[in-house]
């Protein structure tokens, strides 16, 4: 068996080269069928290129991804199941309007307005994730598994005809020259590349009429969407008005009026001399009674030793 197959593999490349350099034209196969092989390759390219767009859609921020995926690959190494949630644009901003809105104070009507602007980005980051829940589910995994179970199928058959085909074409070929190839041997090659042609059609037939299954998914995707956008439209009608009225709020409000303090209004020049004169005056008395107390235990103790 292990030389029967070296010996297939030998025709194979045998035949390839033949026809690649010497020109030779192996078995023609129908305008059909070349079509759905056409067809078949647009789709494996469309799966594999909208899956990557998809994702990058729904997650704009490649060094977020970078890290996710890091994160996910330390955690399969170390046998823990750690989640990492990709952060959007709009509950990153919205925390950063509420972080200043309330550092500006209730008392301010535009940290007020901060605020109202900063909760209503952070409900659309909620809605954000929801729209990626719903599209990796509905959308992303039924293409993940077309694209690991059904095509990798199909290009499995389409990979083993051209082979079966090539082994064809070579033994017919050298039975042509008069090599020592039996009408058996042509025969079996003649019918498993008959086997092949036959599994390639069906499986890549089957695979391009699944018009129905491929648009219902693609419209979910744009439902989805669409329910995205109208929650976001609803979110930020509420927050203009509510800034709307703060601004209506700020306008009514009666000018006030500030004068300036001066230099001497803070810390007037009288103050401030007195200030240091009286502390100038207590730091001499200070050290004039340290001075008295250390020289009478001087004179203290000299006389008693007299």
């Amino acid at each position: 068996m292990a030389f029967a197959g070296l010996k297939k593999q030998i025709n194979k490349a045998n035949q390839y080269m033949t026809e690649k350099i010497g020109g030779v034209e192996g078995t023609k196969l129908d305008v059909d069928f070349v079509d759905m092989e056409r067809k078949t390759d647009v789709t494996y390219e469309l799966v594999e290129e909208l899956q990557m767009k998809t994702k990058e859609f729904l997650q704009p921020n490649p060094t977020a991804r970078a890290k996710m995926a890091a994160v996910k690959g330390i955690s399969k190494l170390s046998g823990q199941a750690k989640a990492s949630t990709y952060p959007q644009a709009e509950g990153t901003l919205g925390d950063c309007l509420l972080m200043y809105g309330k550092k500006l104070g209730d008392d301010s009507l535009f940290g007020q307005a901060l605020q109202e602007m900063g909760e209503a980005l952070k409900q659309m980051a909620d809605v954000k994730y929801a729209l990626d829940d719903n599209t990796k589910q509905n959308f992303l995994e039924p293409l993940h598994h077309l694209q690991t179970k059904d095509l990798k199928e199909v290009m499995h058959h389409r990979k083993k005809l051209q082979g079966r085909r090539l082994d064809y074409d070579c033994k017919r070929r050298k039975q042509a020259k008069g090599s020592h190839v039996s009408d058996e041997e042509l025969k079996q090659a003649e019918e498993k590349f008959a086997e092949s042609l036959h599994s390639a059609q069906i499986g890549m037939f089957n695979l391009l009429d699944n018009d129905i299954e491929q648009i219902s998914q693609l419209t979910t995707f744009a439902e989805g969407l669409l329910e995205y956008h109208q929650q976001c439209t609803e979110i930020l009608k509420l927050a203009v008005m509510e800034i709307q009225e703060k601004r209506d709020q700020a306008a009514s409000r009666p000018k006030l009026e500030f004068v300036p303090k001066t230099l001497n209004d803070l810390h007037p020049v009288d103050v401030i001399a007195d200030d240091i004169n009286g502390n100038y005056l207590n730091i001499l008395i200070l050290s004039f009674s340290i001075y008295i107390i250390i020289n009478s235990n001087k004179i203290t103790q000299w006389s008693c030793r007299c």
